[in-house]
C-alpha cells in the first residue's frame, strides 16, 4: 500500500473519527493441530473519515466486510492492522479503563432488536442499563426523567417502560434499541443494518427518526447497510465496500449520477 502519511496532513478539525488502512484477518486453520494455512481477508485497508455530525453509509452484499469495520471501531475486534482515531486519539493505545470511558461516547445498534434487548428486563432497566454502568444517573427520580426523556426522543409513550421487549413490535423494539444507545449521549452511532428486519414501511420511520435525531443531537453515524436506497437517504457521503475493500467513496448524490466502479 501507499506509504501512510503523517496524521496531522490527513486529520481535520471536524472529523469525530478516522480509520487509517484498518484491516482484520481470519486465520483458516487446519488439521488437529490447527495449523494455520491462510487468511480470511474479510476488511483488507479501508480508509475513511467521518465529520462530527454527518452520517458515512457502508453499504455492499453480505460478506462484503461492512460488518466487521463496524465492529472494529467499538474495538468489539481487535483489527489485525491499521489505526482508529476517535477525535484524534489512537485507539489501540487506550488501556481498559480509558476505552471503557471511550464507549460511552461510541454506541452500536444492531440488526435483530430482539436479539439485543434481554428478554427478562423491563424496558426501563434496558434503558438504564449503560447510564448505571457509567453511573450517568444517581436516584430514582434521575431515573425515572431520562427513562421517560429517551422514550419521548424515540417517539413512544414513557408509560410502557415498565413493559418487557415481547410487547412490542419489530419497530418498537428499535426504537427501544436506539433508545438505550442514546441514554449515554454518544458522540457517534454504528448503526449495523437497523433496518434490514423490518417492514419497508416501519423502514422509512426508522430512518426518518434517525435524521432528526441526528439534526437535533448533533450525532454522527456510520450506517451500514446494503439497500442503496436506504443508506442513501441518510447518508452524506457513502463508502462501497467489495471484498473487504472500499472500491468507492463519494457523496450520495454522486454515487447515483456517475458510479465509478461497475459493482
Amino acid at each position: 500500500g501507499a506509504p501512510e502519511r503523517p496524521l496531522d496532513q490527513v486529520l481535520k478539525p471536524d472529523d469525530i473519527m478516522y480509520v487509517q488502512d484498518l484491516k482484520m484477518h481470519f486465520p483458516v486453520t487446519r488439521g488437529l493441530l490447527k495449523r494455520q494455512v491462510g487468511a480470511v481477508k474479510a476488511v483488507d485497508g479501508v480508509t475513511f473519515n467521518i465529520k462530527r455530525g454527518q452520517t458515512l453509509g457502508i453499504v455492499g452484499e453480505s460478506g462484503s466486510g461492512k460488518s466487521t469495520v463496524g465492529n472494529c471501531l467499538l474495538r468489539n475486534l481487535t483489527p489485525t492492522s491499521g489505526h482508529v482515531y476517535y477525535e484524534g486519539h489512537d485507539m489501540k493505545d487506550l488501556n481498559a479503563r480509558s476505552l471503557q470511558r471511550m464507549r460511552k461516547n461510541i454506541q452500536m445498534i444492531t440488526q435483530d432488536p430482539f436479539a439485543s434487548l434481554n428478554p427478562r428486563m423491563t424496558v426501563k432497566d434496558i434503558i438504564l442499563e449503560g447510564a448505571r454502568t457509567h453511573k450517568l444517573v444517581s436516584g430514582k427520580g434521575e431515573e425515572e426523567d431520562l427513562v421517560s426523556r429517551m422514550l419521548t426522543l424515540v417517539g413512544l409513550n414513557p408509560q410502557v417502560a415498565t413493559r418487557f421487549p415481547h410487547e412490542f413490535s419489530g419497530g418498537q423494539r428499535q426504537r427501544i434499541s436506539i433508545a438505550r444507545a442514546l441514554a449515554l449521549s454518544p458522540k457517534f452511532i454504528v448503526c449495523d443494518e437497523i433496518v434490514s428486519a423490518l417492514d419497508v414501511s416501519i423502514q422509512a420511520q426508522i430512518v426518518n427518526l434517525m435524521a432528526k435525531l441526528q439534526q437535533e443531537l448533533n450525532v454522527a453515524y456510520i450506517f451500514i447497510g446494503h439497500d442503496l436506497s436506504v443508506v442513501r437517504h441518510i447518508s452524506h457521503n457513502i463508502a462501497v465496500m467489495y471484498l473487504g475493500k472500499t472500491v468507492e467513496i463519494t457523496n450520495s448524490r454522486e454515487l447515483y449520477a456517475q458510479p465509478l466502479h461497475p459493482y
